[in-house]
C-alpha cells in the first residue's frame, strides 16, 4: 500500500492539473456548454474510464511503446485528431435546437460516454505523461509496483471526476441559461466545432 502521505501529496498535484486548461477539460467544458450538465457528466466519465486504460499500460509497460516507436505514436495521434475533426464536422453541421427539447441533450449519454472514452485513448500524449508521472509515487519498498499503480489511477480517476464534474456543471448551467434561444444553440455549436478543430489540431502537431 502507498504511504497516505504520497497519496495526499499525488492527489494534490492531480487536482492542480485537472484544473490546469487542457484537452480533456475543454472537451468536458464544451459538451456541457453545448448539451448540458448531464452531457458532460457522461463525457466525465468517458475520460475517466481512458484513466483505466492508461494506467493499465503503464503498469504493464505497454506505454513505452508509444514512447519509443515513432510510428505507434503517429497512428494514435492522427486517429485521435480525425476522431475530433469528425466532432467538429458534426457540432456545425448540427441543427439550432435549445437545451432541453425533450428532456436530454442530442445525443444518448452512451453515446457522450463514449465520446470521452476515445478522446482520452486516442491521445499518446497521455500515455506518455503517465509513463513519467506514476512511477514518481511507486516506491519497491512498500509492496508491489502493479497494485501501487492501479491505486494511483484509482486516485486520479476520482481526482478527474471532482474536478471535471464540477467543470461540467457550471458550464452546463451557463449552456442551459443561453441554450434557450435557438439561434444561442446554434452559435455554441459553432463555437464547440471550432474549439474540435483547435484540439485536432494541437493533437496532430504534437511531438513526444
Amino acid at each position: 500500500m502507498i504511504p497516505v502521505e504520497t497519496l495526499s501529496a499525488f492527489f494534490a498535484v492531480v487536482v492542480l492539473l485537472a484544473l490546469t486548461p487542457g484537452p480533456d477539460n475543454l472537451f468536458v467544458l464544451t459538451q456541457s456548454a453545448v448539451s448540458g450538465r448531464m452531457a458532460g457528466i457522461a463525457v466525465t466519465f468517458g475520460l475517466s474510464t481512458g484513466v483505466i486504460a492508461h494506467t493499465v499500460a503503464v503498469a504493464l509497460g505497454v506505454a513505452a511503446i508509444f514512447q519509443t516507436s515513432a510510428l505507434a505514436f503517429s497512428i494514435l495521434k492522427y486517429v485521435g485528431a480525425a476522431y475530433l475533426l469528425y466532432l467538429a464536422w458534426g457540432a456545425f453541421r448540427a441543427k439550432a435546437a435549445p437545451i432541453g427539447i425533450g428532456g436530454g441533450p442530442k445525443l444518448s449519454y452512451g453515446a457522450l460516454y463514449r465520446r470521452g472514452v476515445i478522446m482520452n485513448i486516442t491521445n499518446p500524449k497521455v500515455s506518455i505523461f503517465f509513463l513519467s508521472f506514476l512511477p514518481q509515487f511507486v516506491d519497491p519498498a512498500v509492496g508491489p509496483l502493479i497494485p501501487q499503480f492501479l491505486q494511483l489511477g484509482f486516485v486520479f480517476i476520482l481526482c478527474t471526476i471532482l474536478v471535471f464534474g464540477g467543470i461540467a456543471m457550471l458550464a452546463g448551467m451557463i449552456g442551459e441559461k443561453f441554450g434557450k434561444s435557438a439561434s444561442a444553440q446554434s452559435i455554441l455549436n459553432k463555437i464547440a466545432g471550432t474549439v474540435f478543430v483547435g484540439l485536432a489540431l494541437k493533437l496532430a502537431t504534437t511531438t513526444r
